[in-house]
């Protein structure tokens, strides 16, 4: 069990650990599959065009579970075929991000497939600094400490980033 103090008291709540998608061993074909065909059906029932590239980008993203940043993913859609200017990727990628399917690592600079597609949450990301590989759990920022001084000063809070650098488990075992 792993705690955070995301509430506005000083209770700590427990976070169940196999909700950080990232660092779990896992069955990562069910993952891939599953990421997919979540934005599929999304995208089906919101009249959104999930185009080739667009596809193609999200798989690379989920099949990682690390960050990638625009010109990798560039890089390996010029491999498969599909360009090689960079609004190709940009575009995918705003695409991706704008509906909720990939998440932006603003500390790297990078692209992260989202582990709660579809679910209206305030992701916090665990990266590792060694391997690049990205956690992403569930936060409460409004909820906590600075929920509370957002409202002291009358702040409305619309988007927050939660980013915490470190070192994950199996660059901690190789070390």
């Amino acid at each position: 069990m792993i705690w955070n103090n995301m509430t506005s008291d000083t209770r700590p709540i427990p976070v169940d650990a196999s909700a950080l998608i990232g660092f779990q061993k896992h069955d990562h074909e069910t993952c891939v599959e599953t990421a997919l065909a979540t934005a599929e059906d999304r995208c089906r029932e919101d009249g959104l065009r999930l185009t080739p590239v667009r596809r193609k980008v999200l798989e690379m993203l989920v099949q990682e579970h690390r960050a990638l940043g625009a010109y990798a993913i560039l890089d390996r859609l010029r491999e498969e075929g599909f360009g090689s200017q960079p609004p190709v990727a940009y575009r995918a990628l705003d695409f991706l991000v704008e509906n909720g399917f990939v998440h932006k690592i603003e500390r790297l600079n990078a692209f992260v497939a989202c582990a709660h597609p579809g679910a209206t949450h305030s992701p916090a990301f665990m990266i590792c600094r060694k391997c690049d590989a990205v956690a992403e759990a569930q936060s409460a920022p409004a909820k906590g400490a600075l929920g509370a001084a957002a409202r002291a000063v009358g702040f409305e809070i619309e988007r927050t980033v939660v980013e915490a650098e470190g070192v994950c488990p199996d660059c901690t075992k190789k070390a």
